[in-house]
């Protein structure tokens, strides 16, 4: 079956036993292959490290391998490339260190591990075959054998790494008694949340105050300079209007691409999967075996709902949130047993279990298609859109090129003169600054570029907007000015009203504080000064409470005691005022119960500390030799990477 489990880092690798469930169920798994050194096919280096190289070529790689499986936004793509840079920087720096220090891995300690990671590659201690074996390893992991194997020793070599600079670390019972506490001493917390926005309302500035702040700011209140445009459009949505479209057209469209409405044998599946993978021993399987026999027997009473079943018992995570649906499934895309079961069922039928090398499968259908093609008349309107859109395009197009020309030849070229050849429609924009959007003509960044780029006269060649293409000329500029107080008498109470009401936030935190201290009761209190007082649950310094803090940020109240009021607590542009209602120790006797997992988080923790530590000066011992370069000016193409 396809794969679902969406990945969202860059440049996955086999790491450690801990991501040999996730490898094993492969059919969950996207995993970015790290591919050659590709030094001989691009000259476009980012990085050197020793005699190795990373290109641009292999981050793009990186990025189109995720973004098949996870859209990536333009605006954090600049940030998934510079990860991806320093990971495929560190894969090489850790081979360089392992060549220097001669770390390597034995063909056995690959084998085995390619064994724990496949093993269906074997029958028993027989190879199946190299045949067999790529087919599974692409099926699986979406690379090649060779690639693959080159994954996998990589990962070891780290592994071997990670074990020669973390094995020695643990951690003592001071740390374990401190981290207990950490966890388990809790407060409860009388509290109210004093956000200056909530307070607009509550102030009021008179124009002496008004006139006051503006002269003691004038400096912040320039006008940049703004201008308008005049422009004449060639307008897509008239053009649609105007292009004709036949049904000829259409017929010709649909029997040229007539393999895109071809529909294949297929089924509708849902599943409920009980995983045997990992290392399972065969009284593990007949356990898991019993335990989906059992729910195949709920599953066939009468009313019974598969997909709640699937919510609670499938141990597939791409499906399991979907009640186990797999949607669409066609011959050839799933494994052997799976299919056959699935296209022998019935719509509505649901199968018994059923093993794959996966572990065993309850298959409901729920829709079943036998192939046949989509006839014109049912997809006519969906091709009418795209095609009618291509015409228009076009069509605009190549009136816009006629208008370059023509604006290239001649400078006496003028915007009424193109409006009446090309029957363009002509308009004009309000002033706008080059911070401004610029609503008339879809806020394009290229056309605003250009009217604070030509001088006044000056036309601009045909720009594409969303509306259509647009030629424009600059009809008014107005140069930055200081504002006057007329000009800017908006802004100035705005930004005097926020600062006042800033300033009655911290005087009313300041006010409850005094007043609770000298003995009136909290909520009374708070309530007086018009503020909206809350209860906590109990919580420690590594929880929090939901639309106040966290525990670290409230972290001074786990030194007060009970009935004490905590300072007036600035968060971001928010006041916090609390008192302590309830404060719980923590309890000895517990230490003993949670002594293992405090003690295995900590060291684990520490582990990581500790190897981030040697990544961080392996790159700096590696810079100052020389034998690592870097070239990061040369990922600016990626998002907003400067």
């Amino acid at each position: 079956m396809a794969g679902d489990s969406k990945n969202k880092k860059t440049g996955v690798r086999i790491l450690f036993g801990v991501v040999i469930g996730m490898l094993a169920v492969s059919m969950l798994l996207y995993l970015v292959p790290q591919g050659p050194n590709s030094a001989e096919t691009s000259s476009d280096v980012v990085a050197r490290v020793g005699d190795q190289t990373v290109t641009l070529a292999e981050v793009h790689q990186k990025l189109d391998d995720i973004r098949r499986n996870n859209p990536i936004p333009k605006q954090v793509e600049a940030l998934y490339a510079r990860q991806i840079l320093d990971q495929l920087v560190f894969q090489k720096e850790v081979e360089y260190e392992a060549k220097r220090m001669g770390i390597t891995v034995s063909e056995k300690e690959r084998a085995d591990r390619i064994r724990m990671y496949v093993p269906t590659a074997f029958n028993g201690d027989t190879f199946v075959g190299m045949d067999a074996y790529a087919r599974e390893v692409q099926q699986r992991f979406q690379m090649s054998v060779p690639v693959f194997e080159d994954l996998v020793r990589t990962g070891l070599v780290e592994e071997k790494f990670r074990k020669l600079i973390t094995d020695g670390i643990s951690v003592g019972l001071p740390e374990i008694q401190d981290e207990f506490r950490y966890e388990n001493e809790k407060v409860k917390l009388d509290y109210v949340l004093i956000k200056p926005d909530d307070l607009l309302a509550k102030v009021n500035a008179d124009d002496s105050e008004i006139k006051a702040y503006y002269d003691k700011n004038k400096a912040n209140f320039q006008i940049p300079e703004k201008r308008a445009a005049r422009y004449a459009l060639v307008d897509l949505a008239q053009l649609r209007q105007t292009i004709p479209l036949s049904d000829d057209e259409l017929k010709a469209l649909y029997q040229q691409n007539i393999q895109q409405y071809e529909v294949p044998n297929r089924v509708h599946v849902e599943h409920i999967l009980f995983l045997t993978v990992g290392g399972k021993t065969d009284a593990e399987i007949e356990e898991i075996k019993k335990k989906a026999e059992d729910v195949l027997a709920q599953a066939r009473k009468k009313g019974a709902n598969f997909e709640e079943l699937a919510k609670k018992y499938s141990e597939d995570p791409g499906s399991k949130a979907k009640g186990g649906d797999l949607g669409w499934i066609m011959q050839g895309q799933t494994v052997p047993e799976f299919e056959k079961a699935a296209f022998n069922l019935n719509k509505g039928e649901m199968s018994g279990l059923i093993r794959t090398q996966y572990g065993f499968h309850i298959i409901k259908v729920l829709d079943k298609e036998t192939a046949h093609t989509t006839p014109f008349e049912a997809v006519k309107d969906s091709i009418r859109a795209p095609l009618l859109l291509q015409k228009v395009d076009a069509e605009a197009g190549n009136i816009a090129d006629k208008i370059s020309a023509e604006i290239r030849q001649s400078n006496k070229t003028t915007l009424d003169g193109l409006a009446q050849k090309y029957h363009l429609s002509l308009s004009e924009t309000r002033p706008v600054a080059a911070n401004e959007p610029l609503l008339e003509l879809g806020n394009s960044q290229e056309v605003k570029d250009q009217l604070f780029r030509l001088r006044q006269g000056d036309l601009s060649l045909p720009i594409r907007t969303d509306r259509g293409y647009v030629v424009i000329s600059v009809q008014q500029i107005l140069p930055t000015h200081q504002g006057t107080l007329e000009e800017v008498r908006e802004k100035v109470l705005t930004e005097l009203k926020q600062q006042k009401a800033a300033q009655l936030a911290q005087a009313r935190a300041a006010d409850l504080e005094r007043r609770v201290k000298a003995g009136e009761k909290f909520d009374p209190a708070a309530k007086a000064l018009g503020l909206d007082p809350k209860t906590s649950e109990a919580f420690a310094r590594s929880g929090s409470v939901p639309g106040l803090g966290s525990g670290k940020q409230l972290s001074a109240a786990f030194s007060l005691k009970f009935g004490e009021v905590g300072s007036p607590l600035e968060l971001g542009s928010n006041w916090a005022v609390y008192q302590i209602i309830e404060k719980t120790e923590a309890n000895p006797a517990d230490l003993e119960k949670q002594k293992k997992t405090i003690a295995d988080t900590l060291v684990q923790s520490k582990r990581a500390l500790a190897f981030e530590a040697f990544r961080t000066a392996l790159e700096e011992r590696m810079k100052k030799e020389g034998t690592l370069k870097l070239m990061p000016e040369k990922m600016r193409g990626f998002g907003d990477v400067g």
